[in-house]
Protein backbone atom coordinates (compact mmCIF):
# COMPACT_ATOMS: atom_id res chain seq x y z
CA UNK A 1 0.00 0.00 0.00
CA UNK A 2 2.80 2.39 0.91
CA UNK A 3 4.52 1.74 -2.43
CA UNK A 4 1.34 2.57 -4.33
CA UNK A 5 0.76 5.68 -2.25
CA UNK A 6 4.36 6.75 -2.78
CA UNK A 7 3.93 6.49 -6.52
CA UNK A 8 0.76 8.58 -6.40
CA UNK A 9 2.56 11.07 -4.18
CA UNK A 10 5.42 11.41 -6.67
CA UNK A 11 2.90 12.07 -9.43
CA UNK A 12 1.21 14.78 -7.39
CA UNK A 13 4.51 16.38 -6.49
CA UNK A 14 5.86 16.37 -10.01
CA UNK A 15 2.66 17.48 -11.75
CA UNK A 16 0.48 18.96 -9.01
CA UNK A 17 -1.67 21.20 -11.19
CA UNK A 18 -0.25 20.90 -14.69
CA UNK A 19 -1.30 19.25 -17.95
CA UNK A 20 0.57 15.96 -17.56
CA UNK A 21 -2.63 13.87 -17.72
CA UNK A 22 -4.02 15.73 -20.72
CA UNK A 23 -6.28 17.89 -18.57
CA UNK A 24 -7.52 20.87 -20.55
CA UNK A 25 -7.81 23.19 -17.54
CA UNK A 26 -5.08 25.75 -17.05
CA UNK A 27 -5.02 24.61 -13.41
CA UNK A 28 -6.15 21.09 -12.55
CA UNK A 29 -8.43 21.05 -9.53
CA UNK A 30 -7.95 18.64 -6.64
CA UNK A 31 -10.59 17.61 -4.14
CA UNK A 32 -9.85 19.17 -0.77
CA UNK A 33 -12.33 19.69 2.06
CA UNK A 34 -11.10 22.73 3.95
CA UNK A 35 -13.21 24.77 6.36
CA UNK A 36 -13.27 28.54 6.19
CA UNK A 37 -15.25 31.75 5.97
CA UNK A 38 -15.99 34.15 3.13
CA UNK A 39 -16.98 37.79 2.88
CA UNK A 40 -19.18 39.14 0.08
CA UNK A 41 -19.58 42.76 -1.01
CA UNK A 42 -22.03 43.42 1.87
CA UNK A 43 -18.98 42.88 4.17
CA UNK A 44 -20.76 40.15 6.11
CA UNK A 45 -18.95 36.87 6.79
CA UNK A 46 -20.41 33.39 6.27
CA UNK A 47 -19.04 29.87 6.91
CA UNK A 48 -18.05 27.61 4.01
CA UNK A 49 -16.17 24.49 3.02
CA UNK A 50 -14.16 23.86 -0.13
CA UNK A 51 -15.18 21.10 -2.56
CA UNK A 52 -12.21 21.32 -4.91
CA UNK A 53 -9.50 23.86 -5.57
CA UNK A 54 -6.62 24.87 -7.83
CA UNK A 55 -4.24 27.85 -7.78
CA UNK A 56 -6.68 29.58 -10.13
CA UNK A 57 -10.04 28.84 -8.52
CA UNK A 58 -12.04 27.19 -5.78
CA UNK A 59 -15.52 25.68 -5.51
CA UNK A 60 -17.37 26.17 -2.23
CA UNK A 61 -20.34 24.66 -0.46
CA UNK A 62 -22.15 27.34 1.56
CA UNK A 63 -25.57 28.66 2.53
CA UNK A 64 -25.45 32.24 1.20
CA UNK A 65 -24.92 32.60 -2.55
CA UNK A 66 -22.76 35.25 -4.17
CA UNK A 67 -23.75 36.90 -7.45
CA UNK A 68 -21.71 36.17 -10.57
CA UNK A 69 -18.98 38.81 -10.82
CA UNK A 70 -19.24 39.76 -7.13
CA UNK A 71 -15.96 40.20 -5.24
CA UNK A 72 -15.36 37.66 -2.48
CA UNK A 73 -12.66 37.41 0.18
CA UNK A 74 -11.91 33.93 1.58
CA UNK A 75 -10.22 32.88 4.82
CA UNK A 76 -9.44 29.15 4.53
CA UNK A 77 -7.88 26.83 7.09
CA UNK A 78 -4.30 25.87 6.12
CA UNK A 79 -4.47 28.33 3.18
CA UNK A 80 -5.05 31.77 4.68
CA UNK A 81 -6.55 34.83 2.99
CA UNK A 82 -7.29 34.75 -0.75
CA UNK A 83 -9.69 36.73 -2.90
CA UNK A 84 -11.38 36.71 -6.28
CA UNK A 85 -14.78 37.00 -7.97
CA UNK A 86 -17.74 34.66 -8.18
CA UNK A 87 -17.36 32.81 -11.50
CA UNK A 88 -20.59 30.78 -11.39
CA UNK A 89 -23.24 29.48 -9.02
CA UNK A 90 -23.40 25.75 -8.33
CA UNK A 91 -25.75 23.44 -6.50
CA UNK A 92 -25.22 24.25 -2.84
CA UNK A 93 -22.65 26.99 -3.37
CA UNK A 94 -20.55 28.80 -5.96
CA UNK A 95 -17.16 28.80 -7.68
CA UNK A 96 -14.61 31.58 -7.28
CA UNK A 97 -12.02 32.66 -9.86
CA UNK A 98 -9.02 33.68 -7.79
CA UNK A 99 -7.10 36.92 -8.31
CA UNK A 100 -3.51 36.17 -7.34
CA UNK A 101 0.00 37.04 -8.43
CA UNK A 102 2.26 34.37 -9.93
CA UNK A 103 4.07 34.14 -6.60
CA UNK A 104 0.81 33.64 -4.72
CA UNK A 105 -0.31 30.96 -7.20
CA UNK A 106 2.99 29.11 -6.69
CA UNK A 107 2.41 29.21 -2.93
CA UNK A 108 -1.15 27.92 -3.38
CA UNK A 109 0.13 25.08 -5.57
CA UNK A 110 2.55 24.05 -2.80
CA UNK A 111 -0.16 24.26 -0.12
CA UNK A 112 -2.61 22.21 -2.19
CA UNK A 113 0.02 19.58 -3.01
CA UNK A 114 0.73 19.26 0.72
CA UNK A 115 -3.00 18.89 1.48
CA UNK A 116 -3.47 16.27 -1.25
CA UNK A 117 -0.41 14.28 -0.12
CA UNK A 118 -1.55 14.47 3.49
CA UNK A 119 -4.86 12.80 2.62
CA UNK A 120 -3.20 10.10 0.47
CA UNK A 121 -0.67 9.23 3.19
CA UNK A 122 -3.16 9.54 6.05
CA UNK A 123 -1.08 12.11 7.87
CA UNK A 124 -2.54 13.56 11.09
CA UNK A 125 -4.64 16.66 10.74
CA UNK A 126 -2.85 19.90 11.52
CA UNK A 127 -4.30 22.40 13.95
CA UNK A 128 -4.35 25.96 12.70
CA UNK A 129 -6.88 27.32 15.18
CA UNK A 130 -6.45 28.24 18.83
CA UNK A 131 -8.03 25.73 21.18
CA UNK A 132 -9.63 26.62 24.52
CA UNK A 133 -10.97 24.68 27.49
CA UNK A 134 -14.69 25.56 27.97
CA UNK A 135 -16.07 26.79 31.29
CA UNK A 136 -19.09 24.48 30.86
CA UNK A 137 -17.64 21.21 29.56
CA UNK A 138 -20.72 18.96 29.72
CA UNK A 139 -22.63 18.58 26.45
CA UNK A 140 -25.20 16.30 24.83
CA UNK A 141 -24.07 14.38 21.76
CA UNK A 142 -26.52 13.14 19.16
CA UNK A 143 -25.11 10.17 17.30
CA UNK A 144 -25.79 9.13 13.72
CA UNK A 145 -28.31 6.48 14.87
CA UNK A 146 -30.30 9.11 16.80
CA UNK A 147 -29.02 8.07 20.24
CA UNK A 148 -28.18 10.90 22.64
CA UNK A 149 -25.38 10.63 25.22
CA UNK A 150 -23.83 13.03 27.72
CA UNK A 151 -20.17 13.77 27.09
CA UNK A 152 -17.40 16.09 28.28
CA UNK A 153 -15.67 18.68 26.09
CA UNK A 154 -11.89 18.55 26.50
CA UNK A 155 -11.14 21.56 24.30
CA UNK A 156 -12.70 23.50 21.41
CA UNK A 157 -11.45 25.39 18.36
CA UNK A 158 -13.22 27.22 15.55
CA UNK A 159 -13.02 24.06 13.44
CA UNK A 160 -13.53 21.21 15.89
CA UNK A 161 -13.69 19.76 19.37
CA UNK A 162 -12.01 17.04 21.44
CA UNK A 163 -14.51 14.93 23.38
CA UNK A 164 -14.43 12.44 26.26
CA UNK A 165 -17.40 10.09 25.99
CA UNK A 166 -18.52 6.70 27.42
CA UNK A 167 -19.37 5.46 23.90
CA UNK A 168 -17.17 5.41 20.80
CA UNK A 169 -18.95 6.21 17.52
CA UNK A 170 -17.39 4.81 14.32
CA UNK A 171 -14.77 6.80 12.41
CA UNK A 172 -16.34 9.13 9.87
CA UNK A 173 -19.79 9.12 11.48
CA UNK A 174 -21.82 12.30 11.87
CA UNK A 175 -21.98 13.60 15.46
CA UNK A 176 -24.00 16.61 16.57
CA UNK A 177 -22.27 18.35 19.49
CA UNK A 178 -25.06 20.24 21.25
CA UNK A 179 -26.58 21.90 18.18
CA UNK A 180 -23.38 21.93 16.07
CA UNK A 181 -23.01 19.13 13.48
CA UNK A 182 -19.63 17.58 12.80
CA UNK A 183 -17.84 14.42 11.75
CA UNK A 184 -15.63 12.10 13.81
CA UNK A 185 -12.13 12.38 12.30
CA UNK A 186 -9.72 10.83 14.82
CA UNK A 187 -9.38 8.79 18.01
CA UNK A 188 -6.93 9.39 20.83
CA UNK A 189 -6.33 7.94 24.27
CA UNK A 190 -9.41 8.84 26.31
CA UNK A 191 -11.64 10.25 23.58
CA UNK A 192 -12.08 11.34 19.98
CA UNK A 193 -11.98 14.45 17.80
CA UNK A 194 -14.88 15.91 15.83
CA UNK A 195 -14.43 18.36 12.94
CA UNK A 196 -17.36 20.75 12.53
CA UNK A 197 -19.18 20.69 9.18
CA UNK A 198 -18.79 24.49 9.09
CA UNK A 199 -16.45 26.51 11.33
CA UNK A 200 -17.79 28.45 14.29
CA UNK A 201 -18.03 32.20 13.94
CA UNK A 202 -15.51 34.08 16.10
CA UNK A 203 -18.28 35.66 18.21
CA UNK A 204 -19.32 32.18 19.39
CA UNK A 205 -15.77 31.23 20.28
CA UNK A 206 -15.19 32.13 23.91
CA UNK A 207 -14.76 30.28 27.19
CA UNK A 208 -18.45 30.38 28.09
CA UNK A 209 -19.67 29.35 24.62
CA UNK A 210 -22.64 27.05 24.11
CA UNK A 211 -22.45 24.71 21.14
Amino acid sequence: MLAVDSERRRTLTAYPFGDAAGDRRLHQRVKVAVLGRYMLSDRREYPCQTVDMSPGGVRLTCAVMGEVGERVVLYLEFIGRIEGVVARQTQGGFAVRLAASARKRDKLASQLTWLANREILGLPEGRSHERIVPDKPMVTLKLENGREVVARLIDISLSGVAIQCPVQPPMGSVVTVGSTPGRLVRFFDGGFGVQFMLPLSPDRFHAGMTL
